[in-house]
């Protein structure tokens, strides 16, 4: 029997935090092991990661339990990136190491992913937490510690508009690894579509747009996970900051345009990524890399100024055509 999804917990250097996500899946997967299978891929770890998946590989004898070492460690997002490659069940749910799940996430998976045999992609709404202090944290055009502000448990809505919603919402929660469930066929076209994909590190909003350009889209209303928000494995990256303002977000706005998306849509999150960056970043990596700096931020400026004329000539196209058919109607009248 084929099963119908994969788990995958792509990881690097945590052990403890490993073993204690396994532990959580061994209890939680119980009931669902004929309908799941278990993928592991080390990120070349140093530390005692091997022992924790022979560990559970031996405890979880009676499902398919995968691992993988890299020969070396490839980077957060190509590890991530093997993880989706490797799958072969229909369905693919790719978990960090670290994110706290609820134990009733995996039978609601289940659940829907039978319900709705055309299913693309399934968003689990997730709480957030602030890694220092404990608070809940929200995006700040979201009210109420429920990162998405919008619901389709029944998966009727508009696959393209919903991803839409929550992608100009915030990009963080649609590439937040834990909360995505992917179709596996579709995204692996995704990734053959942009083979570039593992180097850029939001990607997943590509691959979860592709996703949803082409089949049913769930959201839950429900919360099923928290989302710690702490450093993420980008902003370690000396120049991080720089290429996801200026590089990594336009390329992946600009990927969703030729996978289906409307011109009209891309341009305004291109706009809209053109008023949020921060022209600190730009002047303090123009201090320390100067040449990488302007060679970043110069294509970027170029596609927001273009992106900014298409509008405004958009904008008077749209306002000439009115007036036009405003004097049409008068010398109809007048006839």
């Amino acid at each position: 029997m084929h099963k119908l999804l994969t788990i995958a917990i792509p990881t690097y250097n945590r052990a403890k935090l490993l073993d204690k996500q396994l532990a959580w899946l061994a209890q939680a997967i119980k009931g669902f092991e004929d309908n799941c299978e278990i993928l592991v891929s080390d990120n070349c770890s140093t530390d005692n990661t091997q022992e924790v998946i022979k560990k559970w590989q031996t405890t979880l004898s009676n499902i398919t339990f995968n691992s993988n070492k890299n020969s070396q460690n490839l980077g957060v997002v190509k590890n991530i990136m093997y993880c989706l490659n490797y799958t072969t069940t229909k369905y693919v749910w790719t978990i960090g190491d670290d994110d706290p799940i609820q134990d009733r996430a995996i039978a609601y998976v289940i659940s829907k992913l039978k319900q709705y045999e055309d299913l693309s992609l399934l968003f689990l709404n997730f709480s957030g937490r602030n890694q220092i202090t404990g608070e809940p944290v929200h995006p700040p055009t979201i009210v109420g510690n429920r990162w998405f502000d919008i619901d389709s448990e029944d998966g009727e809505g508009d696959g393209k508009t919903i991803f839409e919603h929550c992608f100009s919402k915030s990009v963080g929660a649609v590439i937040f690894l834990t909360a995505t469930i992917y179709r596996t066929d579709l995204v692996k076209r995704a990734l053959r579509n942009w083979q570039d994909a593992e180097n850029n590190w939001i990607s997943l909003a590509y691959l979860a747009g592709y996703c949803a350009a082409n089949g049913r889209v769930i959201v839950t209303k429900e919360t099923y996970l928290e989302c710690v928000v702490g450093v993420s494995y980008w902003q370690k990256e000396p120049k991080s900051a720089l290429l996801m303002q200026y590089k990594h977000i336009p390329e992946v706005i600009l990927k969703l345009e030729k996978s289906g998306y409307s011109k009209q849509f891309c341009r305004r999150m291109l706009l809209q990524n053109g008023k949020e960056v921060n022209l600190k970043v730009f002047l303090g990596a123009l201090r320390r890399w100067p040449m990488s700096a302007i060679k970043t931020v110069i294509p970027f400026l170029a596609l927001v100024s273009l992106c900014a004329l298409d509008v405004m000539v958009s904008k008077e196209f749209r306002l000439a055509e009115s007036s036009e058919i405003s004097r049409s109607e008068v010398r109809i009248y007048k006839l």
